[in-house]
């Protein structure tokens, strides 16, 4: 067996050593848990708590017209990276690269604190966003190969909680630390967490250091990063123009030509970063294209609704990020009930259609907010887009990883990962580029009939419902693609280590 072959399936190579002659207590679990956690809330904290800083940075760097850039730079370096991750830690192991993407996030991290300028800030964004990619994928990765997938649903509440308590914090925090310190702690306040879970990870996953001898695929990294940095970028000049331009054709186009270089490469590779004979296997397939096509619905809604709740309710940033409390709560709730009821019956596509099908009634439901809205009825849509996303999110990962096989483990979960992130980078481009549009057609006809300030409430409240509706054929396409996923009987033991003794 070659080099290569036997560092994907060695069980040293996994970056800790599971425990002799049985699977992993429960206790032992939480414990591990409790450093993965720390890392994912890192990169979940951090697509939420710079929004609050994006004004004063502008203000002080005095470059308004590139703040977005702030925000693309860090998706860009993390999309992209996200599928090398999962293949160079099925390579070299978990715990090596979990540790060293969260030490580039947190060299990003506090290089963005000390930017003296918009474009450095930009580029040391860039930085972090490298640690980012690693962070999501090599912690799932990590949870693939302890938990056995017929009692990972107890645990997929927690990752639930991470996401949803970071969404509602990110911008409280932001909030505090640009009002009452400055926004430079925005990026400095990721330092101590980062060095808990460093200690974490270091002490609860036990690796044998030993070194293996295989080969990344060069090629295939270089035609993957550049073709889909290329597209993204290309969709980012479109949101930001609501329109088509000869940039972001001309880029669109050759990041196209490059994505499709790559899956000829990867054909030729012997360690592709994602091997195409994974998209023979059926759940990989479609949990693939259902995570990015509720990748674009997801992050639509989550960057949409604080927008409307400062420009047309004139809710501060603090508070704005406090309202979607209700999405957590629904993400919360059948999050953690559906992994329950998956370990206890061993079934797990029931919950991918329910919640595809309850994601698509929520998202019908936001396209009918308007400018007085009261409160508890947002609560009850958001509650009803949590509910959904709840049930089906972290459930994707668990068929994946529960249809493959041992040595794909890191690969196929940053797969899964991947495409939700370019979903929702596309998505979001996309439906901006919609709501930007429309705001521009329906603001003199407002304005005219309800005076400048109203009328572009309204405006931008309209606007958003049309981008909303636009979302609504988009989820009702992952409803029936959901019921093509096929179910697999749970297996019962953890990646490598043995079942335990009866």
């Amino acid at each position: 067996m070659s080099a290569n072959r036997s560092a994907g399936t060695d069980p040293r190579t996994t970056g800790y050593a599971p425990p002799e002659g049985g699977a992993y207590t429960h206790r032992a679990i939480l414990v591990i848990m409790s450093g993965l956690m720390l890392g994912m809330f890192l990169a979940a904290l951090d697509q939420t708590i710079v929004a609050t800083a994006l004004t004063r940075i502008s203000e002080d760097f005095h470059h308004l017209n590139l703040y977005s850039w702030v925000v693309t730079s860090y998706l860009l370096t993390s999309t992209v990276t996200t599928p090398l991750y999962g293949k160079v830690s099925d390579l070299f192991g978990r715990k090596l690269i979990f540790q060293i993407a969260i030490l580039l996030f947190l060299a990003g991290s506090a290089l963005s604190g000390l930017s003296g300028s918009m474009v450095q800030l930009i580029v040391f964004r860039g930085v972090q966003g490298l640690g980012g990619g690693g962070l999501f994928a090599v912690a799932l990765s990590i949870v693939g190969d302890v938990i056995p997938p017929r009692d990972r649903g107890r645990y997929q509440g927690y990752f639930g909680a991470v996401f949803g308590v970071a969404s509602v914090v990110g911008p409280l925090i932001g909030g505090f630390l640009v009002d009452q310190i400055s926004w430079r702690w925005v990026f400095y306040v990721n330092l101590p967490i980062g060095v808990v879970a460093l200690v974490v990870i270091n002490r609860v996953l036990h690796s044998d250091h030993r070194h293996q001898s295989a080969r990344l695929d060069i090629g295939g990294s270089l035609l993957s990063v550049g073709g889909v940095a290329l597209l993204l970028v290309g969709v980012q000049i479109f949101a930001q123009h609501a329109k088509l331009t000869t940039m972001s054709v001309a880029l669109a186009a050759v990041g196209l030509v490059l994505v499709a270089v790559f899956v000829w490469w990867e054909t030729r590779a012997a360690e592709p970063i994602i091997p195409l004979r994974l998209f023979r296997n059926s759940v990989f397939s479609v949990s693939s294209a259902l995570s990015l096509i509720t990748g674009a619905v997801m992050f639509g809604a989550i960057i949409f609704l604080p927008q409307y709740l400062q420009y047309v309710r004139g809710v501060s940033p603090t508070m704005s990020g406090l309202r979607l409390l209700a999405l957590l709560v629904g993400i919360l709730v059948t999050s953690i009930g559906s992994g329950l009821l998956i370990s206890r019956r061993g079934r797990y596509k029931v919950y991918v259609v329910s919640g595809t099908a309850i994601m698509a009634v929520g998202m019908y439901l936001l396209s009918l907010i308007g400018v007085g809205t009261g409160a508890l009825a947002m609560d009850g849509m958001m509650l009803v887009v949590g509910a959904g996303l709840g049930l089906f999110m972290q459930t994707l990962v668990l068929a994946t990883q529960n249809s493959i096989s041992m040595r794909d483990m890191g690969v196929g979960t940053s797969a899964i990962t991947f495409f939700r992130t370019l979903g929702g980078a596309i998505g979001a481009a996309v439906l901006g580029a919609v709501l930007i549009d429309q705001e521009k057609v329906l603001s003199p006809g407002y304005i005219a009939h309800y005076g400048r300030a109203l009328g572009t409430a309204h405006a931008f409240t309209t606007a958003m419902d049309r981008a909303f509706l636009w979302s609504v054929p988009v989820a009702a396409v992952a409803f029936f693609i959901s019921f093509l996923l096929k179910e697999v009987q749970l297996r019962t033991v953890a990646g490598h280590a043995p079942a335990p003794a009866a």
